[in-house]
């Protein structure tokens, strides 16, 4: 379904990503584990067109994204055409990004009547139909201040799907969570694997990797370093950078 092909990134000096390649077959699941800084949220970010890539190219179902052809020129898509494209490929962040303004079901409403221009009796309805699938169409009228962080976190989620995505970006969905609340947004994710979701996780959860993801990538310094079945990757691991990674979260 998706196809990361040779991608680049640079600020300044700096070579964040560094020839990135991987492709996601649809209803798959690939974890991402690194130490921070290795370029794993900047992947994320051109995959969800929050920003171009310097090189290199990413498609969907074989149409190549943020792009179009000029002749023999390659140049970014307007705005207005982004938007469009990015439909398809919904983004949970780490930090939640809610509207303190909005309620939760106006929060998940927001993209089907700002970006979609559906009727808002409609995109209340598709809201709380997401909700009720994150669990919290009990909280629906409730603003993020009154909420905890792993419902916000589901909140979050309920946003994204509530646009259809084709694929699921996560970016370290449960790290600004206390402990205690990071199962409830897991068994949501796991939940939305068993339902056939195409989903890439950045996780520092390596149970969570273990137990639901098909494939397991390690990376670092802006390269994959190891990507493999979960089995292979935690028990028979073929890099030393590998090893010596999983040394320290195990």
């Amino acid at each position: 379904m998706l196809q990361v092909r040779n991608l680049h990134k640079s600020y300044q000096d700096q070579h964040v990503l560094r020839g990135v390649e991987f492709d996601i077959h649809q209803g798959q699941v690939k974890a991402v584990l690194g130490p921070s800084g290795s370029g794993k949220s900047t992947m994320l970010r051109l995959m969800a067109l929050l920003e171009p890539a310097n090189d290199g190219e990413i498609l969907l179902r074989g149409q190549r994204l943020g792009v179009r052809q000029r002749g023999t020129t390659t140049v970014p898509l307007p705005e207005r055409e982004l938007a469009k494209e990015r439909r398809d490929i919904g983004m949970v962040f780490q930090k939640f990004n809610l509207f303190p303004h909005l309620s939760a079901c106006r929060n998940v409403m927001l993209g089907l009547t700002s970006v979609q221009n559906i009727p808002a009796k409609e995109a209340e309805e598709r809201a709380m139909a997401m909700l009720e699938r994150v669990g919290l169409s009990h909280r629906a009228g409730h603003y993020p201040s009154e909420l905890s962080g792993g419902q916000q976190q589901r909140v979050a989620i309920a946003r994204a799907l509530v646009m259809n995505p084709s694929v699921l970006l996560f970016d370290e969905p449960t790290s600004a969570l206390d402990p205690e609340l990071v199962g409830e947004v897991l068994d949501v994710m796991e939940g939305l694997a068993n339902d056939g979701m195409t989903m890439i996780v950045v996780t520092h959860e390596v149970r969570f990797a273990r137990r639901v993801a098909d494939q397991v990538t390690l990376f670092d310094s802006g390269v994959i370093v190891e990507q493999a079945s979960p089995d292979e990757f935690f028990d028979n691991p073929q890099h030393q950078r590998t090893r010596k990674f999983l040394s320290h979260v195990h």
